[in-house]
């Protein structure tokens, strides 16, 4: 009978790589995008049931137009494109091929929406009996999509309001560090390390909230605050950063 050896507790436990924490990050990030995709899709589907039966699959439409006037009217240039507009559209078809052109979803859609002929038979009336009842929803999850995929194109173009409230914030932290170092200041590792943790989950919750919204509202009600709050996590951690290293 074999026994397993008890691990040598000095011996190091075995850190992740740089390569292994970037695919884990980017799997992460991933995933957070599917539900936020997901939830967004549920919640329109419950809407079209209970809150905006009257409108139904016209206010996906609706917010879908919405969110190209928030884009065109308010995203004229940006840091990291030109074009927001191009770069909002590539986005959006790209993302629509791979989620319903390249699955075949489109074309199935086109061949079973036909209403068959009465002597037509087979697997065709089949299908186009049970998708007629939820042929809305199934457009109106695609509509979701596009929408998804152009908040996706505002956020990304958003980023660098992050990077200029984070490099305000930390510039303002560090001084306060250094009045707190000369002037014999307390160090509490307390707020440090809880300011620290979160800063991250500020930027996640952004992204995820703004994907998910049922309804269309302007992407600065949702951008400012969260990254004030994220520019005020990152002054407390610089400022409560130890003072002798």
């Amino acid at each position: 009978m074999s026994t397993v050896e008890p691990r040598d507790p000095r011996r190091p436990v075995a850190q992740p790589g740089t390569v292994s924490r970037l695919l884990t990050g980017i799997a992460q990030c991933l995933k957070w995008l599917f539900l936020s995709l997901m939830f967004s899709i549920l919640v329109e589907w419950i809407g079209m049931v209970f809150w905006w039966e009257e409108q139904g699959l016209g206010h996906s439409r609706q917010m879908l137009v919405n969110e190209l006037q928030f884009l065109g009217t308010d995203f004229h240039r940006s840091w990291l494109t030109a074009q927001p507009m191009v770069f909002a559209s590539n986005l959006s078809d790209r993302i629509y091929q791979f989620a319903f052109e390249w699955t075949g979803l489109v074309d199935l859609i086109h061949w079973i929406t036909p209403v068959p002929s009465a002597e037509e038979t087979g697997l065709r009336p089949v299908l186009h009996r049970f998708y007629r009842p939820v042929a809305d929803y199934v457009l109106a999850g695609m509509q979701i999509t596009q929408v998804f995929a152009v908040r996706l194109a505002i956020l990304t173009l958003a980023t660098p309001v992050f990077g200029l409230f984070t490099l305000v914030a930390l510039v303002d932290g560090l001084v306060r560090r250094d009045l707190r170092r000369w002037g014999g200041g307390r160090e509490s590792s307390f707020v440090y390390h809880y300011a620290k943790k979160a800063a991250i989950p500020l930027i996640i919750m952004a992204w995820v909230l703004y994907l998910a919204l049922p309804f269309s509202l302007h992407p600065s009600w949702i951008i400012l605050p969260f990254a004030l709050a994220f520019a005020f996590a990152v002054t407390i951690t610089a400022s409560t950063f130890k003072k002798y290293l």
